[in-house]
């Protein structure tokens, strides 16, 4: 099975949202865009132990917390997911609850332009409508919830008043039974911890125990009847044993206690199974010790594979294939050879994954058809869908996946020609960032460097970058030939873009630096042990005029990255003014571009944009 699509309405920070899905997926998107909240509504919709838990949704919930109106009417939540790819056995169960779905435009059938007539055709296939739905019950000052089938529909004139005002209107309830056929398994970022190998119900080892049907009710029982039956018993202890014998006698004059020893008696606890599924842990010996501890007490990477290891005990329960695994970013405390190991694996053996990531070492296991990019509107709005491919060449994509990777999670992209550019642009946003308040450095701005293969590279890469949903910019020395042809016409995808005055950047830095900012980086630069004593003559005697020479010189000898030797000039900056113009007035624009505009407010300071106010992760 794999879910195709999910509306939500009016959950947590989403008013109206509504995500494709592909086969496989990776959501993607700033903090606060919506990643969690998303994941969060699959689990309400299909997770089989999700509305088992009490409360299933509060206040906070509700988007804006507002989960009645002015006239005092209950405001629903409604998540709504399609379901495709059925097996069999799902076709027999769920049968009169199919609808015929165009999986090219994702719609039913039966809501196309004579849609009856095209319901075998190819791409057509039988999809599964599902919905949770949630709501503030004014009667019991409590709020109730439940997942329904949302095919067919009732026919609201002939429901009586009750099944009318009943939370599905009449609907069927799509049960924990039904769910479990659904295969749905969330796994959210290390707030997973404890239920994950804890035995609380819903937990990983839960669902291992419950596929792999190995007795779990005897199991308990068993449980609870030895630690009852302990020989010897816990009052056989010769002081408890005088005690209980006290208290016989004592509490016999007061209370009528049953005529035998055993009117008294001492248990290791009075424990119910649901108080062993809280307490139970799981021990762990990882070498070179081999004593056993509490998992709690294993390292935070240790736990991850820990939990991986029982995923796929899971895919092997559940055949793989009939899986739908959501997991939160994989990549906390794993090192990147486990990121990728752990991504390559869920895309593989579930029958789909959905994933979410900030880690280049997993996004660049997806292609690009399979990345959902995630928007945050005005007033709560997000949606979401598969990346359109056909602007982005493939071959293009896998060359550079780990900076594409980076630019995935970024909202705009600076394309330079050099390492050395890469290098010196960031340094030069922190001295601008020192010196304007106003003025927001490219990290936490998300803007990343993508460093192209020489000038004549910048320009193609701007299309791919708008296919993917970025605000792309360009930067290159000055052209000594002027683009022509597709380059001239991939220019024009930059948001903006800058040429430099002068051929190469040592050169430009170096003529527009003041010269009490050279003469600190060389005084610096002659100290080091890499410095090209060999090419460049400089001590302080070195006059003001020839310094800008020395300095260039330094600079082409020490180029790139590896060296360091610009950035050390950049870094040397102590305020704007000292900053090259050139660098500036291009860091500047592409802050003005991406800072949004100031948040309106209403007549109280209140924010009037929800997507300023109620943003999830």
């Amino acid at each position: 099975m794999k879910v195709r699509q999910l509306e939500i309405e009016n959950f947590r920070g989403v008013c109206l949202g509504k995500v494709v899905f592909a086969d496989n997926t990776l959501l993607v998107g700033g903090n606060n865009v919506g990643k969690s909240t998303v994941c969060e509504a699959l689990d309400l919709v299909l997770g089989p132990e999700r509305t088992s838990r009490r409360p299933v949704v509060d206040e906070h919930d509700f988007h804006r917390s507002t989960y009645v109106d002015a006239d005092k009417t209950a405001i629903p939540i409604v998540i709504r997911a399609v379901v495709v790819d059925l097996p069999d056995e799902a076709r027999r169960r769920f049968g009169g609850h199919l609808r015929r779905w165009n999986d090219t435009d994702r719609a039913f059938v039966d809501e196309l332009d004579d849609g009856a007539e095209h319901a075998d055709d190819e791409g057509v296939t039988w999809a599964l409508p599902v919905s949770f739905r949630a709501r503030y019950d004014a009667v019991e000052d409590d709020f109730e919830a439940d997942t329904f089938f949302e095919h067919p529909l009732p026919e609201l004139d002939e429901l009586d008043d009750e099944e009318a005002a009943s939370l599905g209107e009449g609907r069927d309830r799509f049960t924990r039974a039904h769910k479990r056929l659904c295969g749905f398994v969330y796994l959210r970022a290390l707030r997973t911890g404890s239920r994950a190998l804890g035995l609380q119900r819903g937990s990983l080892l839960d669902t291992v125990l419950r596929l792999s049907e190995e007795g779990s009710a005897e199991m308990w029982m068993e449980t609870l009847r030895q630690m009852r039956d302990l020989d010897p018993a816990i009052g056989a202890i010769p002081g408890l044993e005088s005690l209980l014998t006290q208290i016989r006698e004592r509490a016999g004059g007061f209370v009528r206690l049953a005529g035998n020893d055993d009117a008294t008696a001492f248990f290791a606890s009075d424990l119910t199974r649901e108080h062993l599924r809280e307490v139970v842990r799981l021990f762990v010996a990882t070498g070179p010790s081999d004593h056993a501890v509490p998992f709690t007490r294993q390292g935070t990477g240790t736990v991850n594979l820990l939990v991986f290891a029982l995923l796929t005990m899971i895919a092997d329960l559940k055949e793989r294939q009939s899986v739908i695994f959501a997991m939160e970013e994989p990549e906390i405390a794993l090192p990147p050879h486990t990121q990728r190991r752990v991504a390559r694996f869920v895309k593989k053996e579930m029958g789909q994954a959905i994933v979410t990531s900030h880690s280049p070492y997993v996004i660049e296991q997806f292609e690009p058809d399979e990345i959902v990019m995630l928007s945050h509107g005005s007033r709560g709005v997000v949606a979401g869908s598969p990346i359109d491919p056909a602007g982005i060449k493939l071959k293009s994509y896998r060359s550079q996946r780990r900076q594409f990777s980076e630019a995935i999670l970024s909202r705009g992209v600076l394309v330079v020609e050099g390492e050395t550019e890469a290098s010196i642009i960031p340094v030069a946003a922190a001295v601008l960032e020192k010196s304007d308040a106003g003025y927001v450095h490219p990290d936490p701005a998300g803007v990343t460097i993508f460093t192209a293969n020489g000038d004549g590279d910048v320009p193609r890469w701007a299309p791919i970058l708008r296919a993917l949903g970025k605000v792309p910019f360009g930067m290159v020395d000055k052209q000594t030939t002027p683009y022509t042809g597709g380059n001239a016409v991939s220019l024009k995808s930059f948001e903006e873009f800058w040429e430099s005055p002068v051929e190469g950047i040592e050169e430009l830095i170096v003529s527009q630096l003041p010269t009490a900012v050279l003469r600190r980086f060389m005084d610096k630069a002659v100290q080091l042990p890499d410095f090209p004593a060999h090419q460049a003559k400089y001590d302080s005697w070195v006059t003001d005029a020839d310094l800008p020479e020395i300095a260039l010189k330094t600079l082409e000898a020490r180029k790139g990255d590896a060296y360091g030797y610009a950035a050390l000039l950049i870094e040397g900056c102590q305020s704007r003014d000292d900053l090259p113009e050139f660098l500036v007035a291009a860091l500047e624009r592409i802050n003005e571009v991406l800072t949004p505009a100031a948040t309106p407010t209403d007549a109280h300071g209140q924010p009037v944009d929800d997507e300023a106010a109620d943003g999830d992760e």
